[in-house]
């Protein structure tokens, strides 16, 4: 048989994936992957519907509807201190996930090293490899989740050409302060290195924690690329409308590939991404404090069955230690809540390059009805038996 591609063989299907497809097999309340079950805003979908009825249904621009990339550049400035030209600086693609990998595609050559936080997002050792990069990884320590600057500074060389940072983080919920992405930024500056950083929970912080984009640091603004997407914000993850801020040279790099990866995102959903943009800061304001209600439930009923709680800064997950609960490795234990419990949650070695450093770990989505929380509440009691 055909040889197949090596890389490939370096990473496995997404397990959050599998951990969704398992919850529909077993009928279980899915915790596991990071997406709402509640309604996104009126308003969106109104738009949505507006513009499909307008015929907004061909081809937009490949790099984005004009009116999607004019309110990105708007948001971008008076949110993250980032000033964004819509004909220079801003790719639209499908989703967050495609504006990694395109990013990632777009400035990594064969030899070159990735530095990744971890514990990860799932993608970002697969998106590195795909890329032809070697992912670097620096620890993220427990139990606040903070880097030690000498490790950090000592996984940077001339190989590397980027550091992946996800603030607020998924899994962990760090939300990373100024000074240490002033340290990042400090690096990048000293290596030559771009810095892409995903900040799709920028809106869902706690505790007064605010939200800093890198980009707007000193002397960042050229050697960073910023990806957001509408999913986790407004509610439609299945939209799959993202983009990806950056230098002009660096966006004619990125808009090549995504031209030929997937050619555009759902025009008449960028339209109505447009419209989402513009929604009044009260908005953002109301989204913070309902997921401030939910984070604290899913802490409460997590803490009163026995899990051990990395109580989250930003972000809508909660991971977990399961020791009290359990000797088994996450994997199974996972399996088992899935199959017996009514309740799927996502293993903590995804999250990590070696599994056995997350074998004791698990993770929640808590970006869910109160009326869900409270049913995977009562299911989970049972493993207190």
């Amino acid at each position: 048989m055909p040889q197949l591609a090596t890389h490939v063989q370096q990473f496995t299907e997404s397990v959050i994936r599998e951990m969704t497809r398992l919850a529909r097999q077993y009928d279980a309340i899915n915790l596991a992957q990071g997406f709402p079950d509640f309604p996104c805003p009126a308003e969106i979908k109104e738009a949505a519907r507006r513009a499909i009825a307008d015929d907004v249904n061909q081809y937009a621009i490949t790099w984005g509807a004009k009116s999607l990339r004019d309110a990105i550049c708007e948001k971008a400035r008076w949110y993250n201190g980032i000033d964004a030209d819509p004909e220079a600086n801003v790719t639209v693609c499908c989703g967050a996930t495609e504006a990694m990998i395109s990013s990632l595609m777009a400035i990594v050559n064969p030899g070159d090293e990735v530095v990744v936080f971890e514990p990860f997002y799932e993608n970002y050792g697969p998106d590195a490899v795909l890329s032809h990069a070697t992912p670097r990884f620096v620890r993220l320590a427990e139990p606040d989740w903070t880097f030690d600057e000498a490790e950090l500074a000592a996984a940077f060389n001339d190989r590397t050409k980027a550091i992946i940072i996800n603030t607020p983080n998924n899994p962990t919920g760090k939300v990373f302060s100024r000074e240490e992405l002033e340290c990042v930024a400090a690096l990048c500056r000293k290596w030559d290195v771009i810095a892409v950083t995903d900040e799709i929970y920028e809106h869902i912080l706690y505790d007064g924690c605010a939200h800093v984009s890198i980009a707007a640091l000193d002397g960042m603004a050229d050697r960073t690329i910023t990806v957001n997407a509408a999913s986790k914000t407004y509610a439609v993850t299945g939209w799959r409308v993202g983009w990806a801020v950056a230098s002009a040279r660096i966006t004619a790099s990125l808009r090549k590939v995504h031209d030929f990866l997937t050619v555009g995102s759902p025009h008449p959903l960028q339209e109505a991404i447009a419209q989402a943009l513009k929604l009044p800061r009260s908005y953002y304001e109301q989204l913070a404090s309902d997921y401030t209600v939910r984070r604290d439930l899913m802490h409460g009923m997590l803490e009163s069955v026995g899990f051990a709680c990395y109580v989250p800064k930003g972000a809508y997950y909660m991971m977990t230690n399961t020791r009290k609960l359990t000797q088994e490795e996450d994997v199974a234990f996972a399996r088992r809540l899935v199959k017996e419990i009514g309740v799927a949650v996502v293993p903590g070695s995804s999250f990590y390059r070696d599994p056995a450093d997350g074998a004791d770990k698990v993770r929640f989505c808590f970006a869910k009805q109160r009326a869900t929380l409270a049913a995977a509440a009562a299911r989970l009691e049972r493993v207190k038996g």
